[in-house]
This record gives C-alpha cells, sequence and structure tokens, in this order.
C-alpha cells in the first residue's frame, strides 16, 4: 500500500493586492505543483495579510514577506519554521537573523534598467522613488544602487521622491513633479522604482506636454498588467523574478520541514528580462513639429484619429507636417498612426481570451475585415495566423 507524504499546515503571509506577492504566491503554487509535497496553505479570502493572533497560529511552518516591518516583529519570537521573502539589502546586517531569505536583487533591477537606457542612446539618469519610510525599504535599496552605478560612471546623482499617493495630495504631487520633470535637462532617462510611480510620472509628462520617450525615457518595476492598462503610452519595466522566489522559498521551507537546517541562507534571486514598451525607445529628435505629433499619436491612435487632428494639435498646416514627417521618419503621419495601432493589435493578438473583432475595435481600426487586410499585408499573415503563432513556445 503506498503510503501518502504528511500534510503540512502553512501559513503565507502576504498581501495579495500587489503583483509582486502574487508572483511569489504563483511561485509557491507552481512549486507545489510540480513535486509530491503536500501543504494546507492558509491565506485570508481577499488575499490580504492581518496579523492578530498569527503567534498563536498552530501550524507547521510560515513563508512571509519582510518587507512589511510588521510582519518581522510579529514573527520574531514564533516557534515555527519560517522562510523570509522580501528585497535585498547592501548592507548585510539588515537582514533578518537566524531566518532563510529570498530577495529579489535590486540592484540588478536598477542596473538592468539603466543598462537598457543606456542602449537607446541616453547620457543622462535620474530616479523617481518615494518617500522614506520603513515600509518603504526596498525603495530605498533601489535609490542607494542607482547612486552607486552613477558614482560609478562618473555621473550626477538625480533622485527624486516626491510626496505619497494620497487624494489630498494628489494636486500638489502631480505640480511637483511636473516642477521636477520641465527642470531636468533633456533627453533623459527615468528609472522609477516601481510601475505605479512609473505611470504617475508618465501621467504628469503627458499632462506638461512633455514627450515620451524623445525628451523623458521611462521605465519602472514590476510588469503590472493593470497599471498598462492604464497609461496611454505603453509603459517598459522590469519583470522581476518572482515566480522562481516563490519556488525558492516554498523548496526551502520543503527542507526545513524535514531536519534540513537553513538559517541565515540568503539567496538573490535576479530579474527576469524588461518588458520594453513604447515608454523607453528613445529616440533622438530635433524637430519640435514631430516631436509633438509623436506625443499625441502615442495617445490617442487608437481612437481612430486621421492625419488632420495630428496637424491641428500641432498647429502647422497637414502638408507641411507631412513634410517633417517624411524629412525626420521617413514616412507619412498616416503611416505612423498605422504603425501604432498595428503594434498595438499585435500586443492585443498575445491574449488568446480577446476575440479579433474587439481587438480591431479596441485599436482603432474600423472592422476585424480591415484588421485582417492591413495585418496580411504588413506582417505576411492574418491576425489569426498571427496569434497562434503566438502561442507556440
Amino acid at each position: 500500500m503506498k503510503t501518502l507524504p504528511p500534510v503540512h499546515r502553512i501559513a503565507l503571509l502576504f498581501n495579495g493586492s500587489k503583483i509582486y506577492d502574487r508572483g511569489i504566491i504563483t511561485g509557491i503554487g507552481n512549486y507545489l505543483s510540480s513535486t509530491r509535497v503536500s501543504w494546507d496553505l492558509f491565506l485570508e479570502e481577499d488575499f490580504l495579510c492581518r496579523l492578530r493572533g498569527i503567534e498563536r497560529w498552530q501550524g507547521d511552518g510560515i513563508i512571509a514577506d519582510f518587507d512589511d516591518p510588521l510582519i518581522g516583529e510579529a514573527l520574531a519570537d514564533i516557534h515555527l519554521p519560517v522562510v523570509a521573502v522580501g528585497g535585498s539589502y547592501q548592507d548585510a546586517r539588515a537582514y533578518p537573523k537566524g531566518i532563510p531569505y529570498v530577495a529579489t536583487d535590486n540592484h540588478a533591477l536598477i542596473k538592468l534598467a539603466y543598462e537598457h537606457l543606456i542602449e537607446a542612446g541616453l547620457t543622462r539618469f535620474a530616479c523617481f522613488s518615494l518617500p522614506e519610510a520603513q515600509a518603504n525599504r526596498w525603495a530605498q535599496e533601489r535609490e542607494k544602487a542607482f547612486r552607486r552605478l552613477m558614482q560609478r560612471d562618473g555621473l550626477q546623482v538625480e533622485v527624486y521622491r516626491g510626496l505619497g499617493t494620497s487624494a489630498p495630495l494628489w494636486d500638489s504631487a502631480v505640480e511637483q513633479q511636473i516642477a521636477w520633470l520641465q527642470a531636468l535637462p533633456k533627453p533623459i532617462g527615468i528609472i522609477a522604482v516601481t510601475d505605479a510611480r512609473a505611470r504617475q510620472l508618465l501621467q504628469a509628462c503627458l499632462t506638461a506636454g512633455i514627450a515620451v520617450p524623445e525628451q523623458v525615457a521611462l521605465i519602472g518595476i514590476d510588469n503590472d498588467p493593470l497599471t498598462r492598462t492604464l497609461t496611454r503610452v505603453p509603459l517598459s519595466s522590469v519583470i522581476q523574478g518572482t515566480e522562481t522566489m516563490g519556488r525558492t522559498a516554498a523548496a526551502l521551507l520543503h527542507q526545513m520541514l524535514h531536519g534540513k537546517p537553513c538559517a541565515g541562507t540568503q539567496i538573490l534571486v535576479p530579474p527576469d528580462a524588461i518588458n520594453v514598451q513604447a515608454s523607453s525607445l528613445h529616440q533622438p529628435l530635433g524637430n519640435p513639429y514631430v516631436m509633438q505629433a509623436l506625443l499625441f499619436i502615442r495617445q490617442y491612435a487608437c481612437q481612430g484619429i486621421k492625419t488632420a487632428q495630428v496637424a491641428a494639435y500641432v498647429g502647422v498646416s497637414r502638408s507641411s507636417l507631412e513634410s517633417h514627417f517624411r524629412k525626420v521618419r521617413g514616412c507619412s503621419v498616416h503611416d505612423e498612426i498605422l504603425r501604432f495601432k498595428l503594434a498595438a493589435a499585435a500586443k492585443g493578438l498575445e491574449n488568446h481570451a480577446l476575440a479579433i473583432a474587439d481587438i480591431a475595435q479596441s485599436c482603432g481600426f474600423k472592422s476585424a475585415q480591415y484588421l485582417h487586410t492591413v495585418f496580411r499585408r504588413e506582417f505576411g499573415c492574418t491576425p489569426r495566423e498571427y496569434q497562434h503563432g503566438a502561442s507556440t513556445p
């Protein structure tokens, strides 16, 4: 008769409202699916972390987000195997004592974003962070990484923290962001410590008429799909290795539950890659008319705008704008609008849950048939064939 593996009761202390935490939880689930481990997982129904009474929890082990200082305090005296997950620290003394720790490599996150902006041809850089607070220690570590890279390369260190996110302070926060952006030398590449901060700064750029990415090239961290839907200009982002972090944390706890000592183990997990989108694809442009036109096109191409509307926004005649575009971009204004719409459609086709007719409508094509015709002409395949190809590993 086969013996079943023992069932362990494991608490996951994370705030699942953040994509970072959800990625780690996914990695834990994937570890369980790919092994014979049998865990009974404790999670709040709304995936939020509530610590009240956790010290009395009668379980076998805990995996927790130690970026939240309250979690570290609550688990300081608990007599259960604990695996901590969080951000890396420049100072090794900042890691929790006697607890295995799986960290996202904050220095590697910033370094990857920085190298991407360098490859885009930029020579000036800034960092948009968060106000200093215990709950934002990971953001301060990313600031430190940015400072080290700037000092290493002999560049000016430009870090702006701004205000926290709150309704009463929102107008002041945006005004201060715009003032900071306008004072920066251009062009410049800005690394935001999260996608949420990058989205705020992108909105401030659009409000102030600052062209993205020609004047300000912007990249965030997290690769949050929800944040991407809230921006008119698609946002580039560093993809954290959260799934690997979750798998690694689960493997460590599995070992501890079977008697293997892991205390003091620290594992740094590098980022997976960059999701490169329009916000960081800097192209040096000296022509102010083309720059302003591209700013308008990136925001409204999928709403079916025409060349005349772009010219009206820029404040020149249609023929004059066409002349500027052919000289600088080597194409017409219509071609540029179509290029952006096709890129948006190609991105939409990666989501198999979306109907092609819905993608055509959301990207500003008058019908699915018109999208089919244009797609075949430009890409040499139909939208359906492209969608099928995107699903093939």
